[in-house]
């Protein structure tokens, strides 16, 4: 070191090396642990201090690394003493707070963007670590899935995420999704941990995104839900996730990334682990329960038909409009095809825009039994007319009987067709967005052509077509 007094001027030299500032960082930390723990200050060449400080900041300034002492925090200090004979401080750089602050803005912003966020750092044990950087991973969601999200929540249906990520990638994707909007909320595990079941039900409507929840967290979430009196599905993967499918009402499975635990315990599996499939699934149920109140509004309408039928002709004096034969000819081979075409009617595609119905609701709901009233009614009214019409002369003949039961079977297929929605009239429908109900109507009338033409008799009392 050359130089005399407390000042710049001079060098540090190293094997004939001068070294200036850090190109040198082992002499540099040195001289860095010199100067920050130091007491001394050197003002125009004039040392306040300790004469042994005073050279330590000589040094320092003599290598271009004057004002350390300005760029720490001094946090703590154990002053020198004759007794210990050491000094130390403990102190932060004025710049890391700044840098942790950065660190936090850059997290948000990534976490903001929908992309989770990893922070790395190393060294030899935990609490010694050195903070090294941050990596965004983005999982994005697969094609066709917000287009599903959208239909479901149109439908009525309230979809919740819960997932472990932080608040901005939690609210990132769920915005990205259409499931958070500006009146939606967020809430973390911990909030749900100072929750009761009775104060989460009462937030958890208003509630979009749950966010750093663990499984355990879904099962507090699913009671809070059915305490609402809602119909719960829970999705899982993992073993932790068992408990939670297990207590929702409908447990879904992945089928691809789902463990044998989760399997077990789980009412569906999603094999291609896709949510759209749920949709799907959704809107295969409603179908499936619409053709059920199909075939009912079919078979009671018909069978109260008849039944009114008799009962009316009986009342009015007049002779039995239809025999046990054609009764029974109507019920077995007329009804039955068509019946069971119903039953498996394609699924409608507006179906899953229909809010989800009451489960207390019995399928003989009242707007169900209006139309079949209605429907009996006009098929009553229609063939007693026929009836009466042929019953002018007082003498009742097969062309009588045989027009009756034309004019019942014919009220029956167009009834048949107006049965295949409980909200479309037949003319929306139209004849062709079915195979299976139009061909069974077709051998419906073949069927009865056939038994009109080929086997009239006296125990069925009709008449063939070209008698009529």
């Amino acid at each position: 070191v050359t130089g005399v007094g407390y000042n710049r001027f001079g060098d540090v030299m190293l094997d004939g090396e001068v070294i200036h500032g850090y190109n040198n960082p082992s002499v540099s930390k040195i001289v860095e642990a010199g100067c920050v723990c130091n007491d001394a200050l050197i003002r125009n060449n004039t040392l306040m201090g300790k004469p042994t400080e005073g050279a330590l900041i000589a040094l320092a300034m003599k290598m271009g690394l004057d004002g350390l002492q300005e760029d720490y925090i001094r946090k703590a200090e154990y002053p020198f003493s004759s007794e210990q004979k050491w000094m130390a401080v403990k102190c932060v750089h004025r710049t890391q707070q700044q840098q942790r602050e950065q660190y936090q803005q850059e997290k948000t912003s990534m976490g903001s963007a929908g992309l989770r966020v990893l922070a790395l750092a190393s060294g030899p044990e935990l609490g010694q670590m050195t903070f090294l950087g941050l990596v965004g991973i983005i999982d994005p969601p697969r094609t066709g899935v917000k287009e599903a999200v959208t239909t479901l929540i149109m439908s009525g249906v309230a979809i919740k995420m819960i997932t472990g990520d932080s608040q901005e990638t939690a609210v990132a994707i769920a915005s990205r999704l259409g499931l958070y909007s500006k009146n939606s909320q967020a809430i973390s595990g911990e909030e749900i941990d100072d929750l009761d079941i009775q104060q989460l039900s009462q937030i958890t409507p208003k509630v979009a995104v749950f966010y750093r929840a663990s499984p355990r967290h879904k099962l507090k979430i699913i009671k809070s839900l059915q305490n609402n009196g809602a119909v719960v599905a829970m999705t899982g993967d993992g073993v932790n996730d068992a408990v939670a499918l297990k207590a929702a009402d409908i447990g879904v499975a992945m089928g691809q990334t789902g463990t044998d635990v989760c399997k077990e315990a789980a009412d569906m599996i999603l094999v291609d682990d896709d949510f759209q499939t749920i949709m799907s699934a959704i809107e295969e149920g409603k179908g499936i329960y619409n053709n059920i109140k199909n075939f009912v509004r079919f078979q009671l309408s018909t069978s109260i038909a008849a039944l009114t039928l008799i009962s009316l002709a009986t009342l009015m004096n007049f002779p039995n409009p239809l025999n046990a034969m054609q009764i029974l000819w109507i019920n077995i081979i007329m009804d039955g095809p068509p019946a069971q075409s119903l039953g498996v009617e394609p699924v409608d595609k507006d179906v899953i825009q229909k809010p989800p119905r009451n489960l207390k609701d019995s399928i003989l709901t009242k707007n169900l039994i209006v139309k079949i009233l209605v429907s009996s009614i006009i098929i009553v009214c229609g063939t007693l007319f026929v009836f009466w019409r042929e019953l002018r002369d007082n003498v009742i003949t097969p062309r009588d009987t045989t027009m009756t039961f034309t004019c019942f079977v014919f009220f029956d297929m167009f009834n048949a067709l107006s049965s295949r929605s409980q909200v479309n009239l037949l003319f929306l429908l139209g004849l062709t967005s079915s195979v299976c109900i139009v061909t069974e109507i077709i051998k419906k009338f073949e069927r009865s052509k056939e038994k009109i033409q080929k086997h009239g008799s006296s125990s069925s009392s009709t008449s063939s077509f070209l008698d009529v």
